[in-house]
């Protein structure tokens, strides 16, 4: 009896002792599971990590690939539009030397034709037509030596018509025919306004305006030769016919004036007693 008590008992303990082992490792693979899971799910995260990390990578190197890739492409379409332009102008401007080299052979030729007319005008002494021509002609390209040659010939043809009409002033002149002379000497003096003769073609238009009755525009052209004529025997006609002017105009002071300069300057005048008489009476009416 004892002894199948005792083996109850044996029994029984180790039935606790199975169970409690049975508990425990239950318990052991329930912490395993456990422990496997969080493992599992850990390596699921890591790995949606490294997905998401590969793919942020990827785009990101595909971004910059493509900004690099643009920039580059940028910097090429750049290049070439450079160099376009460039050869654009540069043909432009090949285009403009053309077109400025074919005006300038026209202008040429052309100029060369004007110049050989201006050259017959010259040759045949058709001198007004010469001084005529003159400001046209000096607006083409002409040469250096064209120019030389063309201005030598036009300052010859002045100084030839300067005195052609000087003589046909003095002819009418002689005939009285004043306004004849006066405008004869007038464009005596727009051919040649500073000619060696130019002195004597002004004191014979201030006459012929005397004669005109058209003293005050004779009084500046006979202060003119007064002043600044180099012989003697133009500036006493001078003095006489600018006192003439004064008295016409009845500038009595100034009449007096100019007698007075013409007998001191010039004593020996065959005007200067006359202008001693004139300024004599003067004197006494005014």
């Amino acid at each position: 009896m004892h002894e199948v008590d005792d083996e109850l008992r044996d029994i029984k303990r180790e039935i606790v002792e199975s169970r409690g082992l049975v508990i425990k490792t239950n318990n052991l693979t329930n912490a395993l599971s456990a422990d496997i899971k969080s493992i599992a799910k850990r390596q699921r995260t890591y790995e949606r990590r490294i997905s998401w990390n590969s793919a942020v990578a990827y785009i990101v190197f595909v971004l910059v690939a493509f900004t690099a890739l643009k920039f580059a492409w940028d910097a090429r379409v750049e290049s070439i539009k450079g160099e376009t332009e460039q050869k654009t102008q540069e043909n432009e401007r090949l285009h403009k030397e053309v077109q400025k080299n074919d005006e300038d052979k026209k202008d040429r030729d052309r100029a060369e034709a004007k110049s050989a007319q201006f050259y017959e005008l010259i040759r045949a002494g058709k001198k007004v037509e010469v001084v005529d021509g003159y400001e046209a002609i000096k607006k083409e390209p002409l040469s250096r030596a064209e120019q030389a040659v063309f201005a030598d010939a036009v300052e010859k043809a002045r100084n030839d018509l300067a005195a052609q009409m000087y003589e046909q002033g003095l002819d009418k002149a002689r005939v009285q025919r004043w306004q004849e002379a006066a405008t004869a000497y007038e464009d005596s003096l727009k051919y040649k306004d500073n000619s060696a003769i130019a002195a004597n073609v002004k004191l014979g238009l201030a006459q012929a305006y005397r004669k005109l009755a058209r003293p005050r525009e004779a009084i500046p052209l006979l202060n003119q030769i007064s002043d600044g004529a180099t012989d003697k025997e133009l500036q006493d006609d001078a003095l006489y016919e600018l006192a003439k002017c004064q008295e016409d105009i009845q500038t009595w002071n100034e009449a007096k004036n100019t007698w007075r300069t013409l007998i001191r300057r010039f004593p020996d005048s065959h005007f200067t007693p006359e202008a001693k008489l004139y300024l004599a009476h003067l004197q006494v009416m005014h």
